[in-house]
């Protein structure tokens, strides 16, 4: 995209999340382009629309959509099964003829016609496009509610199933959700340096207090890290990187709440105050698509049984 056409393009998002939600905000997506923009530059499309859902804490079925695109859906409001919490796995297993499903959705499955499993075969991943009408879905509240997430089990005839790179699609999956928490943890130092400004204690504003900067330097170093490091992972896409900027992600994000907790002090822990809902998306979106530190532990026992780094990022 051109500068100008980037511009224009970015405002529209950032208007879309701040203004609509859920279907609204697939509507409005569907309006501004997203999905053509998917197709013409992935990274950008990608990096501008989870970000600005991060920083208002916004739901959509894009997620769905980016990865129905990256197993080689056509379109349509297709939505994906995903792996449990914390796991990054096929969802699905087929065994004697069967696919057994036991994964989670977003809000997506419920309202969407057909559904993509993914499944381990004895060949590999393989994909099986199923009427939405065949699973059962049985919502989970948890710690985000409004998130909608819900549990997703089947056990379906193992028929007409393709073979699909579940790692590739997973890859791109990560770097959106980690976007999101990169606009979470943004919004979330913003919460805690307006209140730094505008809290006074001895007469003064706490934000001059040598620790309560300490903790906002320490707040941005993490986001811009993690902001860093996807960037560089979308110049480098391969599995490796994008664990790693998901995993970055998660552990900064987290790192920004506790950081913008102890600023915040008891106001924080209020629900009066908007800052619970950003530590709770933070906290579900962390466990998203592998967790950060099971990630983390994956990517330090890869190096350990292949006794090399990984190849350096492009910075």
């Amino acid at each position: 995209m051109e500068a100008s056409d980037l511009e224009l393009f970015g405002r529209g998002i950032r208007h879309a999340t701040e203004t609509c939600a859920d279907q609204a905000l697939d509507a409005a997506l569907d309006e501004l382009g997203w999905r053509d923009a998917l197709l013409a530059d992935r990274s950008t499309a990608v990096s501008l629309l989870f970000e600005a859902q991060g920083l208002v804490v916004a739901d959509s079925s894009a997620l769905d959509w980016l990865l129905a695109a990256a197993l080689g859906e056509d379109g349509g409001h297709t939505s994906v099964v995903l792996p449990p919490l914390r796991r990054a796995a096929p969802p699905a297993r087929v065994r004697a003829g069967r696919c057994e499903v036991r994964g989670i959705g977003t809000k997506a499955v419920a309202r969407a016609d057909s559904t993509v499993v993914v499944a381990e075969a004895d060949g590999g991943p393989v994909a099986f496009t199923v009427k939405a009408s065949s699973l059962e879905l049985r919502s989970v509240r948890g710690l985000d509610p409004a998130l909608g997430i819900v549990e997703v089990t089947g056990d379906l005839e193992a028929v007409a199933g393709r073979p699909v790179d579940w790692e590739a699609a997973v890859s791109v999956g990560q770097l959106a959700v980690g976007h999101e928490l990169v606009g979470l943890a943004r919004a979330m130092l913003e919460l805690a340096r307006q209140h730094a400004l505008d809290r006074v204690q001895f007469g003064r504003p706490i934000s001059s207090f040598q620790a309560i900067r300490h903790r906002l330097a320490e707040s941005l170093v993490a986001v811009e890290a993690a902001d860093g490091l996807l960037a560089a992972a979308w110049d480098d896409p391969t599995p490796v990187t994008a664990a790693m900027a998901k995993a970055m992600a998660g552990r900064s994000a987290r790192a920004v709440a506790r950081h913008a907790q102890q600023v915040l002090a008891g106001i924080g822990f209020t629900t009066e105050h908007p800052f619970h809902r950003y530590v709770r998306r933070t906290i579900v979106l962390d466990q998203l698509l592998g967790a950060s530190s099971v990630l983390t532990r994956q990517l330090g026992e890869d190096v350990l049984a292949r006794a090399t780094l990984p190849p350096t990022l492009p910075l």
